[in-house]
């Protein structure tokens, strides 16, 4: 299961996402989310889901890939459905009423919508960031988006430097938690059988390995960085230095209406465009 976790990893290419300001990337992911999370009738729902298929055709990343950043989420997001499935009341009759069991209407309504939006801010958020932005690049994004923070003493290059390492070592954990598991079993380890306290014992002698791993690199890196003269962001310069071209400015304006339209789309329904269309035809 940890080997299908692509969170923190960098896909290289040369898509349009790819090609897009990594600043411009971070203002398209809050309004994303906004769009994501506003959208509640079925007609926002709809416009959501093809703006998050329009950014997956042009990350230029493999579906396989997408939906191995999925795999690991499967329990939450069923779990999710369920709970609003079962817990949702309707002033409707219940389509399912059975000793405790009671489903409206409303609830497979609800559990579709929270279903579908989990998804897209899954899928949404790892093409724009993770998958199509280097490491390098957030981190010099984060800190040019924050800098007017700067103003009122905020360390904002040690907070993106942070950000940045935590997102590097994500698949570093992962990988040496892979070689540790394998490693205790080779010794007869079992991490399967057994009741969940069991289980969560067994997961100790997995757990004392990675944290001891994890300060060893953490020192090794601080070690490095002190050998190479790192003392903060102050009189640094970039190597790369950020542009955005008119192709960014374009797609963040897109965004911004779509954003902002999902608000008024938010008081359409579907009942009404076909009231609408009979009228006019």
């Amino acid at each position: 299961m940890l080997k299908d976790v692509t969170f923190g990893q960098y896909y290289p290419g040369n898509s349009l996402l790819h090609r897009t300001d990594p600043r411009i990337k971070l203002l398209i992911l809050v309004e994303y989310l906004i769009l994501v999370l506003v959208a509640s009738t079925e007609l926002a729902a709809a416009v959501s889901i093809m703006f998050t298929v329009f950014l997956i055709a042009v990350s230029g990343v493999k579906l396989r890939i997408l939906l191995k950043s999925v795999k690991p989420l499967i329990f939450v997001l069923i779990f999710t459905a369920l709970i609003n499935l079962f817990f949702t009341t309707g002033e409707s009759e219940p389509l399912v009423d059975w000793k405790f069991i009671t489903i409206y209407q409303e609830g497979i309504r609800s559990a579709v919508m929270m279903l579908l939006r989990l998804l897209s801010l899954v899928l949404g958020s790892s093409v724009l960031i993770s998958l199509t932005t280097s490491p390098l690049e957030l981190t010099d994004a984060i800190e040019s988006v924050l800098s007017p923070l700067k103003l009122i003493r905020v360390p904002v290059h040690e907070f993106a430097m942070m950000m940045s390492i935590a997102l590097r070592f994500i698949p570093t954990l992962i990988e040496e938690t892979n070689k540790i598991i394998s490693a205790q079993k080779a010794r007869c380890a079992d991490f399967e059988s057994g009741n969940l306290l069991r289980r969560v014992k067994a997961l100790v002698p997995i757990l004392i390995p990675l944290f001891v791993s994890a300060v060893r690199r953490a020192e090794e890196l601080a070690d490095a960085m002190e050998c190479r003269c790192y003392h903060g962001g102050e009189g640094r310069t970039k190597l790369k230095v950020m542009k955005a071209c008119a192709r960014d400015y374009i797609f963040f304006t897109f965004t911004t209406l779509l954003t902002v339209g999902i608000f008024f789309i938010n008081n359409i329904t579907i009942a009404g465009i076909v009231e609408l269309c009979r009228d006019i035809f």
